[in-house]
């Protein structure tokens, strides 16, 4: 089953409702076989907080059991971030997505 670019955004809200504040813009391209294409539009562009809100973008999405992999077509997601976050995540289920440190489940801290 695929997603749609209508999940992609309702996942990404409250990403969203931040860019939103600086008018920046999340496009969904193409959502074929689970590869989510993105980009970061409007007041992305030259933000130096874009690969942050990138990095925020990836993690939610890779959680969906729909998405297999997800890609920035501007290149807003450094490799270096994108292998944090996949080890963080592994890091997550072998613990059995326990959070021992008592901060928020969901967030890249």
């Amino acid at each position: 089953m695929s997603i749609t670019a209508e999940e992609i955004l309702a996942e990404i809200g409250p990403v969203q409702e931040v860019l939103d504040a600086h008018d920046g813009v999340v496009t969904v391209i193409d959502t074929a076989g689970g590869n989510i294409m993105l980009s970061l539009d409007g007041g992305c562009n030259g933000c130096s907080s874009t690969p942050m809100t990138a990095m925020q973008i990836y993690y939610s999405l890779k959680k969906l059991d729909n998405v297999s992999d997800v890609i920035f077509v501007n290149g807003e997601l450094p490799e270096y971030m994108r292998t944090f976050i996949d080890q963080k995540m592994a890091k997550e289920a072998a613990e059995g997505n326990k959070n021992d440190e008592g901060g928020p489940q969901g967030e890249i801290i």
